[in-house]
């Protein structure tokens, strides 16, 4: 998925201005951790019906591209 600007916004009215999945006030370090906690999508939607399959892989998605930014940073 390279296009997640269309389910993460950026909104420092909302959570301090970290990314957030557009339309809710759940972070993309929320969905992170439920993942690493050994939540499955389906059980993430099950918990927050607002939530997509879509939208937890742009959280996800995300979370790459900023990691290959930092990589070819350095």
């Amino acid at each position: 998925m390279n296009n997640y600007s269309d389910f993460i916004e950026i909104n420092f009215e909302k959570r301090f201005g970290k990314p957030i999945v557009k339309g809710t006030r759940i972070s993309v370090y929320d969905v992170l951790s439920w993942l690493s906690n050994g939540m499955s999508r389906q059980e993430i939607i099950d918990d927050f019906p607002e939530l997509s399959k879509k939208q937890i892989n742009a959280c996800l998605a995300y979370a790459a591209n900023k990691e290959h930014k930092l990589l070819h940073a350095s």
